[in-house]
């Protein structure tokens, strides 16, 4: 037995959600034949599909089955976006915008880099829980649609978008047997009878769907001609919705079947009067919940409504944070936790962080109303804010120091809390400034994350709420600077010159050195070399009066890129050791630290120092890398990229270049679009394509940017040489066909309809296609084929 509350939440099943892609199914799929068919075929031949339905009713479950299904027909694979835990509509372009790894650092729209991004591919998005967000979902759908004629978008809500050409497809609950002994089935009446599902054990209704769950509930559970007409009973009482069978199959550990079936019919005389006809699908669900809340002890319950403010996932020590006062202290919180989990009313949500929760919509919809019933939920709100504002701070505090990386991985994971947790702040006159410190705090974390634009909107709320020159506004005009001036955005220039303005006039050194640092900042990438030094100059002189450790080494960083950009190669190594000087020998410090490596090799580079170079090049590629920073990744490979290239080891530049292109896609320009870096650039990759052949530098190049980046970057830091795929071109008669069609522009569906095979059959022709050519995509079959002859 767990020795310790603790330990028994973490021994409880994990049924978490996989990591990136479509979520993972948590268990079986039962059911919804009819409907999965209709889908996949509405998927073939139409543009907007909405599947709607009541709360509980399998929508979700019903659409990620179908575009695993159906993901083969679309070149460009699906877009998977759960909306549940945003609640700002201004901010869906840029989730989508992320989701879809599209540059962050671009000052322009984000709904047009979306645009821009889907106009020539062929990929299904999937829009989930959109009933919060309707017009804005609908706005997003109906704009895509028209830009992007390879798009299809599939989104579930509670009721259509009532998008121009969108198809309607209704889930209804699942069917339930007529009678004990399967004479049939009962549904929804827009669901046809299956007659015999009954008599078959299942056969996809809600009778299935129970003993499933039971099963899993309590291990040996079987249906008998003894104990189906109480399954069949309490299955029909809750009108054959999904989650609402599913809660009441997890009672079974603790309560025997026939009683569970009187205390449900109870349950539903009590709240619903003696009518027996068919309940309104919400009610059912709504008193399915209230029984399983009655269910629960009274800590639960009050575990239950106080968790119910968090929109993502939380941990133990922020459940205990934000429920633990009043009726509840920490130990109630825990026992109360480890009770709705076992229960199924809490899910577990491990992630890289460990054991994490999370409750689903309706449950924390149900959570909410409770909350507010009791009065308590602006206590709760309050303190979820203050509990984020900690961690954010604590965050910012430290940014600099070992255990950067697992406190930004903590952030990470708490996103979504951390915009509910703004949200609700700012709308709060008592919890302005608390919103104001939240967002200033966060700047690091946007920034290696690459969510400039996010911060940048969040900035532009806390000024919306402070117009007057106080000191809230000043942060946050200079957070927003930093964030812009990576987007070479001009006006971050004129948020750090209003930043500095406002610092002055309230005699705050440290404000003022941060403003003029980032007004620097923004001047170095702009090319406007000699007013950045003059800013960073003046920075300097603040920073130091007002012992900003933080500020210094970060524009000491910043000077040291400025003097390389410039030909002073002996300044910028002295700007690199004053800043690494900043920090003990043992540090495990990685953002700073990885961009004066990387500006101390290239400095080194441009002396000549080759070997000395590719030491101190690899270094900085390991610390980029252990903290995830993109970016900076991709400065890191190129430098090696260019040392492979005086090396004269062609194909490992060509690999090393072709690695960090996805990355600077993302950052929005290569190198920011310094020119003396973009002409490094060029000079090592027209060395390799001369030395390799055109066709041969693009094939290598598309194989390392296919390759994942871990493999990639483990290569780069061994020096080991890197082994490309030869192409072999032994092609068979049928794949010489295909690959032709390919070339030609066709997709794997008109492939399949042209020479009369299975859409199968072609994906498995064009994936022995691209190994046999080596190359990583069909856009590069072409290149690898023989040329099309001349003439008719």
């Amino acid at each position: 037995m767990p020795s310790t509350d603790t330990e028994a939440v973490r021994a409880l099943p994990d049924r978490g959600l996989s990591a990136g892609g479509l979520p993972a199914e948590r268990n079986g799929f039962v059911g919804r034949t009819a409907e999965l068919a209709r889908l996949l075929e509405l998927l073939g031949t139409d543009r907007m599909i909405t599947v709607t339905g009541p709360g509980g009713v399998g929508k979700t479950r019903l659409a990620v089955r179908a575009a695993a299904r159906a993901a083969g027909d679309f070149e460009d694979g699906v877009c998977f976006l759960e909306l549940s835990a945003l609640r700002d509509p201004d901010l869906l372009p840029h989730t989508l915008a992320a989701r879809l790894g599209l540059p962050e650092q671009d000052g322009r729209s984000r709904m047009g880099a979306v645009r821009r991004y889907l106009a020539g591919r062929r990929l299904l998005l999937v829009l989930d829980t959109c009933e919060h967000l309707v017009e804005a979902c609908a706005d997003l759908a109906w704009d895509l649609l028209r830009e992007a004629p390879g798009l299809t978008v599939l989104a579930t809500s509670r009721q259509p978008l009532n998008v121009a050409g969108e198809h309607h497809l209704p889930v209804p609950p699942l069917p339930v047997p007529e009678d004990a002994e399967g004479g049939g089935t009962r549904t929804a009446k827009t669901h046809p009878a299956k007659t015999g599902a009954a008599r078959a054990g299942g056969a996809g209704d809600a009778v299935e769907l129970f003993v499933q769950r039971a099963r899993a509930a309590r291990p040996g559970f079987r249906l008998t001609p003894a104990n189906r007409a109480d399954v069949v009973r309490l299955c029909r009482r809750l009108d054959g919705i999904p989650l609402a069978v599913e809660l009441a199959a997890v009672r079974l550990r603790a309560v025997p079947l026939s009683e569970l079936a009187d205390r449900l019919e109870d349950r539903f005389r009590v709240l619903t009067g003696t009518r027996r006809g068919v309940l309104p699908r919400h009610q059912t669900l709504r008193t399915t919940i209230d029984w399983s809340h009655g269910l629960c002890d009274a800590s639960e319950r009050l575990v239950w409504a106080r968790l119910s403010v968090f929109a993502g996932t939380f941990g133990l020590d922020d459940a205990r944070e934000v429920c633990a006062f009043g009726e509840l202290d920490g130990d109630e919180v825990v026992r109360g936790l480890v009770g709705l989990v076992e229960k199924s009313l809490v899910l577990r949500a491990d992630d890289e962080r460990g054991t994490r929760y999370r409750l689903l919509d309706m449950l924390r919809e149900y959570g909410a109303d409770r909350l507010e019933a009791m009065g308590g939920t602006e206590t709760v709100r309050e303190r979820h804010v203050r509990r984020h504002l900690a961690l954010a701070q604590e965050f910012d505090a430290a940014f600099l120091t070992d255990g950067q990386v697992e406190r930004y991985r903590a952030v990470r994971a708490a996103q979504a809390d951390v915009r509910s947790a703004l949200e609700h702040a700012l709308a709060r006159p008592e919890l302005r400034r608390a919103a104001a410190a939240l967002a200033t705090a966060l700047w690091g974390y946007w920034h290696i994350a690459g969510l400039h634009t996010e911060g940048r909107h969040w900035y532009a709320k806390v000024r919306s709420r402070y117009p007057a020159p106080v000191r809230e506004r000043a942060w946050a005009l200079a957070k927003s600077a930093y964030l812009g001036a990576f987007q070479a955005d001009p006006a971050a220039a004129d948020e750090a010159r209003e930043c500095a303005e406002i610092a002055g006039k309230l005699d705050d050194r440290r404000l003022t050195g941060r403003g003029l640092a980032y007004l620097n900042l923004s001047l170095t990438f702009r090319g406007r070399h000699e007013e950045a030094e003059e800013a960073a100059r003046k920075a300097l002189a603040m920073l130091e009066e007002a012992g900003d450790p933080v500020g210094l080494v970060t524009l000491e960083t910043q000077i040291a890129y400025l003097r390389l950009l410039r030909g002073s190669v002996d300044s910028a190594l002295e700007w690199c050791r004053r800043g690494l000087d900043r920090f003990p020998p043992d540090s495990e410090e990685a953002w700073v630290r990885g961009y004066l490596h990387y500006v101390w090799g290239a400095a080194l580079f441009r002396r000549g120092a080759y070997e000395r170079s590719a030491e101190v090049g690899a270094l900085a590629l390991d610390l980029k890398h252990s903290l995830g920073d993109a970016v900076g990744t991709a400065y890191c490979l190129e430098l090696l990229g260019w040392l492979a290239a005086h090396e004269r080891r062609h194909a490992r530049t060509a690999l090393l270049l072709g690695a960090a292109d996805p990355l600077w896609k993302r950052a929005g320009a290569r190198l920011g679009g310094t020119a003396i870096m973009e002409r490094a650039h060029e000079d090592a990759a027209r060395a390799a394509r001369t030395a390799l052949g055109a066709a041969r530098y693009a094939r290598y190049a598309a194989e390392a940017a296919a390759r994942p980046l871990d493999d990639v970057v483990q290569e780069a830091l061994t020096g080991a040489a890197f082994t490309p795929r030869e192409p072999n071109r032994g092609l068979t008669e049928r794949e010489t066909e295909v690959a032709l069609l390919v070339r030609d522009g066709l997709t794997n569906r008109e492939i399949a309809t042209r020479l009369t095979v299975s859409r199968r059959t072609v994906d498995s022709h064009v994936e022995r296609i691209l190994s046999k050519l080596a190359v990583a995509s069909r856009t590069q079959v072409a290149e690898a084929l023989p040329a099309r002859p001349e003439g008719p």
